[in-house]
């Protein structure tokens, strides 16, 4: 007993002592296991404790930092899972300049603000330069055919998301991304991977779903998970996602792991869940998706996009060589895509496009709207409850705090009502055209409460990115705070139906 009392106040400490960020408060505990008893009252179950904040007292460490990095040739690989169930294994395929490399997996979290903890490492692994990256046509996919170097039990790793941080015997370092997901997302709060965005943006061996050699032309119409990731598709996980997990578990609030390629091929996924976040850029949605998201809503689980431009365009997946979903296909054209003339319906444009449109304000309340955008997050509802803690008034500014990209209200197409628009921000959208752009809370008969950003830089603030000030930051952590801590505990409508105004934020439309 005094082992753990120990333990309590060692945990206490580093959760509420931090001295930036949120005020902590106590962490949240899972639900009641049925049936226990504690010691004093024999009708007073017993709480089952919280993984995560188990989890999190555990020592952490800054080692999973990238320390030297160089030319990525130098060291690189990939996986052959996305996604894994705990104590399931995995393929790494390496390859490097250097007669050996080692393999050593983080867990990404708060441990105290380390920001992991070393979970596994390898003994010393034989390098080999692997063969030159193959273009697949006629859809330019890049694909590595590289032989295995290893093979990875994650027995006894823990769910969530890791960062497994290849080092060459001359020093270099890179990663490899793979999550341990939930087996169960029942009366916890989800948070999503968006990883087909991060290979959308993934321009290893010279094709994304943006560019090639000569530019849009030539880019991917389909991008592979069979090779390593740059630094840009990296990116879309360090600053865009990270900072929002790391939080998560620092507030102590029960959480599920996944990808959205889980999302996209497990119907039954969501049952019971508190809420879904998805993180950061999450641009690239199945049909699937869209519609098991949906479902989700409407049976109480609340929805949080942390980030602008969700949900924008309609991407479907294929198998490769090893194994199915993991090749992410967007023409971003009908007339390309040779699916339309058997199911237009799948036919990958833009979702918000003709001849089937389904704009991404059905569910995220917004419409994407402007890139390149940078603008001050201007308050316009400062008594809503995601703003409780923050002393903001109406008109309060933070600077930068709008872009790359921006969503807006836009009641010409589908909006949930009532919606309850949270900031108005004038936006200067490349150099000539003038517009706005909102964050968003609305609410929906099942009680479920859905939350947008509006604004691709809201997960670099949690990051503590030097783009913001202090005061920008803490605005920010306390905000995302109140969402997951409101989201944990059920429908979010129930306690704070949304009161809409959106009719005073139409700019004349």
């Amino acid at each position: 007993m005094r082992r753990v009392l120990v333990a309590i106040l060692v945990l206490l400490v580093a959760t509420g002592c931090t001295g930036s960020g949120p005020p902590e408060g106590k962490a949240t505990s899972g639900a009641p296991t049925p049936g226990a008893r504690s010691g004093g009252d024999p009708n007073r179950p017993t709480p089952t404790p919280n993984p995560v904040v188990v989890e999190n007292s555990r020592p952490g460490t800054t080692a999973w930092k990238r320390s030297r990095t160089g030319p990525s040739q130098l060291i690189e690989g990939y996986a052959d899972k996305i996604a894994v169930r705990p104590g399931d294994s995995f393929r790494l395929f390496v390859s490097t300049t250097a007669p050996g490399f080692s393999a050593t997996a983080f867990r990404v979290g708060w441990y105290g603000g380390t920001g992991g903890r070393e979970v596994w490492t390898s003994p010393r692994i034989r390098g080999i330069r692997q063969v030159k990256p193959v273009v697949e046509r006629p859809l330019n996919t890049v694909v590595a055919r590289w032989k295995p170097s290893a093979t990875v039990s994650t027995k006894g790793w823990p769910e969530g998301n890791y960062l497994i941080k290849l080092r060459s015997e001359a020093g270099y370092e890179n990663y490899v991304p793979i999550t341990v997901r939930s087996t169960s997302t029942s009366g916890k709060v989800v948070l999503v991977n968006g990883v087909t965005t991060w290979q959308a943006y993934n321009l290893w061996g010279g094709y994304d779903l943006y560019e090639g050699p000569t530019g849009y032309s030539d880019r991917s119409r389909a991008v592979s998970f069979d090779r390593p990731y740059d630094d840009a598709g990296m990116s879309r996980f360090l600053s865009g996602e990270r900072p929002a997990i790391v939080l998560a578990e620092r507030l102590g609030v029960p959480l599920a792991y996944i990808t959205d390629i889980e999302l996209a091929t497990d119907p039954g996924l969501l049952a019971g869940a508190r809420a879904l976040i998805t993180l950061g850029h999450d641009e690239y949605w199945t049909s699937s998706m869209r519609t098991n998201t949906i479902e989700a809503r409407e049976a109480g689980t609340n929805l949080a996009f942390l980030g602008a431009n969700a949900i924008f365009r309609h991407a479907r997946l294929a198998s490769t060589a090893l194994g199915p979903n993991r090749l992410v296909i967007c023409y971003k054209s009908f007339e390309e895509d040779p699916i339309r003339k058997t199911n237009p319906s799948e036919a990958t444009q833009d979702w918000r496009f003709p001849p089937d449109p389904r704009p991404e304000s059905v569910l995220t309340g917004l419409m994407y709207d402007c890139f390149p955008a940078n603008a001050a997050f201007v308050v316009t509802n400062p008594t809503n409850w995601l703003f409780a803690g923050t002393g903001v008034r109406k008109g309060t500014k933070f600077p930068n705090l709008v872009g790359v990209e921006s969503d807006r209200l836009d009641l010409r197409k589908p909006t949930p009502r009532p919606i309850e628009i949270l900031s108005d921000s004038p936006v200067l959208c490349g150099t000539d055209r003038r517009t706005w752009a909102n964050s968003a809370y609305y609410t929906v008969g099942s009680g479920a409460g859905v939350f947008n950003t509006g604004t691709l830089r809201w997960v670099q603030a949690l990051g503590h990115s030097k783009r913001f000030n202090p005061r920008t930051w803490r605005f920010v952590e306390q905000v995302t705070a109140n969402l997951l801590r409101g989201f944990a505990q059920g429908p979010a409508g129930r306690r704070h139906p949304a009161r809409d105004n959106a009719d005073d934020y139409t700019h004349g439309r």
